[in-house]
């Protein structure tokens, strides 16, 4: 029998913590969400290896390496409410769960939007909603927000998610140029939102999130 209790904190003093994660409440999070039942059960043997589990095509479990320093950056907060981009199987929204006050999560892929709600119901995540809906549309009826995760890559960030972060909102995102993607915290301000590099990632990038291409000769 696999001891994913085991596996669990192996993954978080050998990927998270190495990776310049120091807030208690990620560390607690990444700790207390079981990972393996948010995997495919074929893959479930190795819920807590390094890199992505693919979950459909263009769609996957997050890196936990890559969740843990997103949302140390992000810092959501027993007060926040939480817009979850993309989040697949549910995963994210388990782990953003456990630090903030409520998530709203987004899925565009029916049945993905439904695994995840039943995820979250079987773990007790009691303070998450799953919207099945266009992934750039985000989920205006129940913001704004206090920040924004996208689970995913972006080229360019739709009018209609921006336009849901609060005054003083923090939105995190890995933005693609090419092969090479750079995560980037934004805090809105006014009707702009300023941007700041934090670290170099990649990811795929998310329905609706692609910047459109010009037709040149």
């Amino acid at each position: 029998m696999v001891d994913f209790a085991t596996l669990r904190t192996v993954m978080v003093d050998t990927q998270v913590r190495p990776s310049d994660v120091t807030r208690l409440t990620v560390i607690d999070a990444m700790l207390h969400v079981r990972r393996e039942v948010f995997v495919p059960a074929e893959k479930r043997d190795v819920a807590y290896a390094e890199g992505e589990i693919p979950l459909r095509p263009g769609r996957s479990v997050p890196d936990p390496r890559v969740l843990a320093k997103m949302l140390d950056v992000l810092d959501p907060g027993p007060e926040d409410l939480v817009l979850d981009i993309g989040c697949g199987s549910g995963y994210s929204t388990a782990v953003i769960g456990h630090m903030a006050e409520a998530v709203i999560a987004v899925e565009e892929d029916q049945a993905l939007a439904a695994e995840a709600e039943e995820n979250l119901s079987a773990e007790s995540v009691d303070n998450a909603v799953v919207v099945n809906a266009p992934l750039a549309g985000g989920a205006e009826r129940h913001g704004p927000y206090d920040a924004v995760f996208i689970g995913g890559a972006v080229e360019i960030l739709p009018d209609a998610i921006a336009g849901q972060l609060k005054e003083g909102g923090r939105i995190i995102a890995i933005f693609m140029q090419g092969v090479s993607g750079q995560c980037r915290l934004g805090v809105k301000a006014g009707d702009r939102i300023a941007w700041r590099a934090v670290f170099d990632a990649g990811a795929q990038v998310l329905p609706g999130f692609e910047r459109k291409r010009g037709f040149t000769l």
